[in-house]
């Protein structure tokens, strides 16, 4: 079967970081009323390089559903093809795509989650978040309590952070916690890799609600189906993080169906 492709056209674009040289973008699918899609999926984008020779590229999206719209969070990598493609695109440009891809999707149902990314691994966690609580009012959340850690060097690299201090001072249940690994010295909030405050997170929850730790080993008979936890926790970002989180989660006797996580290197 032929693969069905969907053309894009850019309508907006923002430098969301000077410094990494990230940017935001906003496309919309020409000739659809809809694009259907699982927070946390990505779609692929096609072009042709220098050469005419094809090139494919993934791209995790970072925004839930919102009828034929759709938002990507993008590095300029200095010698990548795709990368500069796209962030030299100007309002009104097009281009085609294929999609939505992927697993790393919430769970159902929605348990208390930790949401942990660094660089653009926070795009599938905006998807997650808007979802979770969309700007009409109404909360999916359940009332779960949902942990966004986001780490990176420097404050000015903290990308969507007015979005989510905005939605963390209005939402009790959510949690915005941003850590900075090289912190200035004016830098008033937490520091350090997002290994240690997710653990932190981990610990303080145990002891207030009366869990132990490391957590009791399931069943080793019981179903893929019938494996039930009160907590996941979803990591993106590139592999030495994710790594270092789910060791952290190993060490709490967390079982591995509980960690989600995509790399991106």
């Amino acid at each position: 079967m032929a693969r069905e492709y969907d053309t894009a056209r850019l309508v907006r674009k923002e430098c969301i970081s000077e410094q990494t040289q990230c940017f935001h973008f906003e496309f919309v699918l020409e000739g659809r009323q809809d694009f259907l899609f699982t927070p946390g999926q990505f779609v692929s984008f096609v072009a042709n390089d220098a050469d005419g020779k094809e090139q494919t590229r993934a791209y995790s999206i970072a925004s839930a559903p919102r009828g034929n719209r759709f938002d990507l969070c993008i590095n300029r990598v200095g010698a990548g093809f795709f990368s500069n493609h796209l962030i030299d695109l100007a309002a009104g440009d097009k281009v085609r795509m294929h999609g939505p891809y992927g697993y790393f999707t919430l769970r159902e149902p929605i348990t208390d989650s930790i949401l942990i990314a660094t660089g653009t691994g926070i795009a599938p966690m905006r998807g997650f978040v808007q979802w979770l609580f969309p700007a009409d009012g109404t909360d999916r959340s359940e009332g779960k309590d949902i942990w966004l850690v986001e780490g990176t060097r420097h404050a000015g690299d903290l990308y969507y952070r007015e979005e989510f201090e905005t939605l963390a001072a209005r939402k009790p249940n959510f949690h915005y916690l941003p850590t900075l690994s090289r912190a200035e010295e004016s830098w008033p909030g937490l520091r350090g890799y997002v290994q240690e405050h997710v653990a932190r997170i981990v610990e303080e929850r145990a002891a207030r609600l009366g869990q132990p730790l490391p957590v009791p080993p399931l069943d080793p008979a019981t179903p893929r189906d019938a494996m039930r936890f009160d907590i996941h926790a979803y990591i993106c970002g590139l592999n030495n993080m994710v790594s270092a989180v789910r060791e952290r989660l190993v060490r709490f006797g967390w079982h591995r169906r509980q960690i989600v996580f995509e790399r991106y290197d």
